[in-house]
Formats: structure tokens, sequence, C-alpha cells
């Protein structure tokens, strides 16, 4: 492997870190790598059912498809920086409120949809937005590396909880997911997370410039939200990623509650589960280095369809520990991809100037599926007392989903001029 012009990682290592910090600890994985394990307790405290736990989701959802356009435009407007301090913040609180629960369903839906309204600056969009702007020659391996936090965090997480429900009760756990953000995330993003046109970091931003001068042009030029929903690029994308984001988001909170119903019990199901997160590990990095050195559209058609590979092993009726940890593994790789090659793809084909604001508009497509699938899956679930049927959907959702990508064409490149097609 050529890790050829590594040294702008020396100037832009901070933001890296404390963006894999916060997005590991915010909207983007707690709640929805948590959910799965919260629902078991919650289903034997108050009676419900688990589409009834689920349905968080797709209230959740509902709001950050309002709000993630709302805060990509606040942060590109007034800066990431004063974005994401606010959002960890308020993110944290509103999740240990979620202990206040005393059965109220309106409470535990209503506390969802604010979880994403205070939540929505904490997403990738924004932290993503000054990791491009630090990083130029190994863009897609800087957004591996960052992203690689929805993957730690989200494996830790589910361990985490399982451990606090089991030896302090749900209540605890909560209280435990809420201190995350607030006592880890929010003081490392104040110290280092800084936008490369901050004048507290002008010495290492002129530094990095002098040595990678295309990030001059780069970081400032590119569409408006307008001109790019124009733009036949935005609707291939948004056409792609709702089947993928609803084939990798529905399974993954229902991972514990569907490895139980093919015979696993709750401990193996968890720690099954966890390895999710290890695999998304791998995707971010393997994906980001990959994503650097050939055309993007054609890597991720590659490793989007392979999850269906997925589908088919946990369909089988009888689902051996050595199947399960490859099905679960195949699908975690491409959920590491996913986040990599839609803020890659922003930055490629519509530019620097208004990306979060797009980002956070394609974001909300993506969490249509996200969003929806988890219930969607839960749903045919409690009807049909399998997740068979849904699973084959979802094989099919993969595949169909990662054909668009194949049209996107040429990078463009973007400047004082209009923006070019460039290789």
């Amino acid at each position: 492997m050529n890790f050829s012009n590594l040294s702008e990682f020396k100037h832009g290592w901070r933001v890296v870190l404390s963006s894999a910090i916060g997005i590991g600890l915010g909207m983007s994985p707690l709640p929805f790598y948590t959910i799965g394990v919260f629902a078991i307790p919650l289903t034997k405290q108050f009676g419900w059912g688990m589409d009834d736990v689920m349905l968080g989701l797709p209230i959740f959802t509902i709001a950050a498809i309002i709000m993630s356009p709302l805060i990509g435009l606040v942060a590109d407007k007034y800066g990431v920086r004063k974005t994401v301090l606010g959002a960890v913040l308020l993110f944290g609180l509103t999740f240990v409120a979620f202990a206040l629960n005393t059965g109220s369903k309106g409470l535990y839906l209503a506390l969802w949809a604010l979880l994403s309204i205070t939540g929505a600056g904490t997403l990738p969009m924004t932290w993503t937005r000054a990791v491009n702007n630090w990083f130029h020659k190994n863009r897609g391996l800087a957004l591996g590396v960052t992203l690689m936090g929805t993957g730690l965090f989200g494996a830790a997480a589910k361990l985490y909880a399982s451990y606090l429900i089991e030896n302090y009760g749900w209540k605890m756990a909560y209280l435990g997911m809420g201190a995350l953000p607030l006592l880890i995330a929010l003081p490392i993003a104040f110290v280092w997370f800084r936008d490369i046109h901050d004048k507290r970091v002008a010495k290492r931003a002129a530094d990095l410039k002098a040595e990678f001068p295309d990030l001059v042009t780069t970081e400032t030029y590119g569409m408006s939200l307008g001109e790019a929903f124009k733009d036949k690029k935005f609707w291939l994308l948004a056409l792609a990623f709702i089947p993928i984001s609803f084939a990798i988001g529905g399974p993954i909170p229902n991972l514990e509650k569907m490895l139980s119903a093919k015979g696993f019990d709750f401990n193996q199901a968890v720690i099954l589960a966890s390895f999710l997160g290890y695999s998304v590990l791998l995707g971010r990095v393997i994906g980001g280095y990959l994503i650097d050195r050939f055309w993007a559209p054609l890597i991720s058609f590659i490793l989007l369809c392979a999850p269906a590979i997925s589908c088919y092993l946990l369909f089988q009726p009888e689902v051996s520990y050595s199947m399960a940890l490859i099905a679960i593994c195949i699908l975690g790789f491409a959920a590491g991809v996913e986040y990599d090659i839609l803020g890659f793809l922003v930055s490629k084909y519509f530019g620097m100037k208004y990306y979060s604001t797009i980002y956070g508009m394609l974001y909300s497509f993506f969490a249509l599926g996200a969003g929806f699938g988890p219930y969607i899956f839960s749903r045919s679930f409690t009807r049909t007392g399998s997740y068979d049927s849904i699973l084959l959907y979802a094989a099919f959702a993969f595949v169909l989903g990662a054909i668009p990508l194949l049209f996107l064409g040429k990078y463009r490149t973007f400047g004082p001029e209009p923006a070019t097609e460039g290789a």
C-alpha cells in the first residue's frame, strides 16, 4: 500500500480524533445501536411489544428529516464548532431524560423526537465538514478514520448498556448512556475541534495550505442547495440511499431479537451483535482507503451489494454461530462504508461551500430508510413471528439501491470558475 501524503494527518489529526469521538458518542450510533438492548427490559417492564419500542425510531427519523437540512444550513452559515458544542450538550441531557419514563408511550415517543431535534448537530454532516476542509489527498481515509467512531462506540455501547441494565437496571443505563457525550465528547471537542478557518489554528492551517495548495479552492467553492436540487447526481444519491439505508438500518436494532428467534440466548445474541461494530471499523478504514484510490461509486456498488449474502444466511431455518457471525460482519462492513461514501461523494460532486446543507438534505433521504427500517422489521416479526420474509426484501434492496451509484459519472472540480467535470 502506498500511503502517500499522510503528512495531512500531522496537521489535521486533532479534528479527526475529536470528530471520531463526537460522532461515535452522538445521535448517529448511540440511540440506534442500543435500542435493541433497551427493548427487552422495556417490553418486560411495561408490557409493550417490540413494535411499540421500535416506533421511537420512525418518530426519531421524522424529526431528523426536518432538522438535518436546517442544522446543516446553520453549520454552513455560523460554523460547525458552535453547532456541535451546543448539540452535544443538549443531546446528552435528552438521553438522560429517558430515565424519567414511567410507562407512558407518549412521553417515550416525545423523548425520541426531542433526541433527534437536540442531537441533529452531532450527525456526521457537521463534523465531517471540518474534516473535509483539513484533508485533500487522503480525504476518504480521513473520513473513514473519523467515522470509525460509530463502529467503535456502537459496539461498546451495546455491551455497556447491557452491563448497566443487568447490574443497575434500565433507568441507570439511560443515565450512563447520557453521561458519555457530556463527560467525554464535549470536553474533547471544546479543546480540539476547530475548522480550518478558526483563528486559533491559523498557523497550522497556513502550513497545511502551503504543503497542499489545492485546499485553497476546495474548501470554499461548490454548489448551493438549489443548484444541487437541479442536478441529477443529487437525485441519484437520494434514490440509492433510501433502499440501502433501509436494508442496513432495518436489521441492526433488531439483531438481538432476530438472533434470539434463531435459538441464541440473550448473552450470545448481544456478543454476536457487538461484532457488527468491530466490522464497521474495518469498513470505515478499508473503504476510505479504497475510495481515495479508485472510483468511489464502483467500490461502493461492490461493497453495498455484499450484505445480500448476510440476509440469505440469516434467512436460513437453522443458523449456526459461525453463519451468524459471518452475516453480521458482512453487514457491519457495509454499514462502515455507507457514511464514508456519502460524505466523500458530496464533497466530490457538490463541493464544500454548502457541504453541510447538501449533506443534511441527502441525510434526510438516508434517514427515511434507516429510521423506518427497524420499525418495519419489528412489525414484520410481530405479525409473522419471523424476520425471514423481510430479510428477503432487504437482500433485493441492497442490490437495487447500489445500481444508481454507477451512473454518477466523473468527479467534479470546483474553483473560482463554474463547476467542471474532472477525473
